[in-house]
């Protein structure tokens, strides 16, 4: 499943960046979106041909110094740049690929600040988007919703195979583009059971197909997300998406209301929504 995902993380930033964002004029009308391969080369500063190369795959090699000036041309983010090099490395074989199983344990003192959160929906996730602990809160609203009914629950599986989801979340199309880009990176990274999952989801859910064939965007790191409520009405949240230190790759997801009426809601413990 993952051939050329460093030449497609390339190419989709340059198709994403507008040539006023670039600071270039816009001049005549386009066919394609985006920059050209040639306006791109001039502000990177290599020759046409080898960006060719680069988005084909035939150049897999690239150094640190022609990725960073690329970065800088595409106005890519902190934590683009950081899978851009993670992607290098893969393309280049300096990395091995799938040598270790997905984490799944939660070290004591983040299951105790977990509990420490109480109605505040939160929860902590892996590369795959395996649920491996939450708050209180988080359970509360997720486990009415079947996120909790099977084993070993994982919110892309729940997204687009469990139909009660369409219905857990208003904004559905969103939190599905959202899931896929986690699943997406997993996969360019060179996990096998990143990659395992999403052919089981291809195969289960057109819709899930369809975004992870095109998509090449990082999921961001913060958002709002609305909740439907049992019996009626919505939650509206913030969130931000915390990498764990210890280098594993797990990251706690934090929610805290967006307005008073949530902010209500999420305190009414006779109250019960799902997950982000």
């Amino acid at each position: 499943m993952v051939d050329n995902e460093l030449g497609s993380f390339l190419r989709a930033g340059r198709e994403a960046l507008s040539p006023a964002g670039a600071g270039l004029p816009d001049g005549e009308r386009r066919r394609t979106p985006g920059l050209r391969r040639s306006e791109l080369a001039v502000l990177a500063g290599v020759s046409v041909e080898y960006l060719i190369r680069l988005e084909q795959g035939r150049d897999r090699r690239p150094s640190a110094e022609v990725l960073m000036a690329l970065a800088d041309a595409l106005r890519m983010t902190a934590e683009e740049r950081v899978h851009l090099l993670r992607l290098s490395k893969v393309a280049s074989g300096a990395v091995c690929e799938g040598m270790s199983e997905p984490p799944r344990d939660v070290r004591p003192s983040v299951r105790a600040l977990l509990d420490r959160l109480g109605d505040t929906p939160a929860f902590v996730r892996n590369g795959l988007d395996d649920v491996l602990a939450a708050s209180p809160g988080f359970e509360r609203w997720a486990r009415p919703l079947g996120l909790f009914d099977a084993p070993g629950t994982n919110l892309a599986r729940y997204v687009f195979t469990d139909p009660r989801a369409r219905e857990a979340y208003p904004d559905w199309d969103a939190v599905a583009d959202h899931h896929v880009r986690v699943l997406r990176t997993a996969v360019a990274l060179g996990d096998p059971y990143a990659a395992a999952l999403a052919a089981e989801l291809e195969e289960a859910a057109p819709a899930f197909a369809h975004r992870f064939r095109y998509e090449r965007s990082l999921a961001p790191g913060f958002g709002d997300v609305r909740w439907h409520r049992p019996g009626g009405g919505e939650l509206r949240l913030t969130y931000e998406d915390l990498e764990l230190p210890g280098g594993d790759g797990l990251r706690m997801v934090v929610h805290l209301p967006a307005d008073q009426e949530t902010e209500r809601a999420l305190a009414d413990r006779d109250a019960a929504a799902p997950a982000r």
